[in-house]
């Protein structure tokens, strides 16, 4: 695994950090067009998706966490399947969620870096990120890890009484 800052812990994630990351999440649900979610989830609604990334193989959840108080979640990042269907298996969605207060710390190339790097070792060809715009901090850090541009669904999202739209970046394994 990348080297860890010696404030920040990366590991995966478990039951116990099932609030945080539902806070966490609800704080772009509430207040960004990051995600396309309108109405806040309470943790049993986000506990399938918890359950839903296993420790190992290709759908990941991992989470960052203040070495001195592991109670402090910062963020966390996923690698989900991209579609159901079955020839769709060597393509994950990824994403990044950032508590509030932990932006700007690198903590969002944290977590992508161990992801990443455990991807790259599981039967995975593609990893895809689909970016609300705007979002050039979104932009940016997929573009760090070497994703591109590969097209721009117009206005293909109604929130806050607004359509967005949503590029879509893809990474090569």
């Amino acid at each position: 695994m990348p080297h860890d800052d010696a404030e920040v812990q990366v590991r995966p994630g478990t039951e116990g950090d099932l609030t945080a990351l539902t806070d966490i999440y609800n704080h772009y649900v509430r207040e960004t067009a990051i995600t396309f979610d309108t109405v806040p989830l309470t943790p049993a609604e986000r506990r399938p998706w918890l359950h839903s990334h296993p420790e190992d193989g290709p759908h990941r959840l991992l989470v960052a966490r203040e070495a001195d108080d592991p109670g402090t979640v910062l963020g966390y990042a996923t690698s989900s399947p991209f579609r159901p269907k079955a020839a769709y298996a060597p393509s994950v969605e990824v994403s990044v969620y950032l508590s509030p207060e932990a932006g700007g710390r690198g903590i969002g190339t944290l977590l992508y870096g161990h992801l990443f790097q455990a991807l790259a070792k599981e039967d995975v060809h593609r990893a895809y990120a689909g970016i609300a715009l705007p979002n050039e901090a979104s932009v940016r850090l997929h573009t760090r890890f070497g994703f591109r541009h590969t097209g721009t669904f117009g206005e293909v999202g109604r929130k806050f009484g607004r359509y967005w739209d949503v590029a879509w970046y893809q990474k090569d394994f």
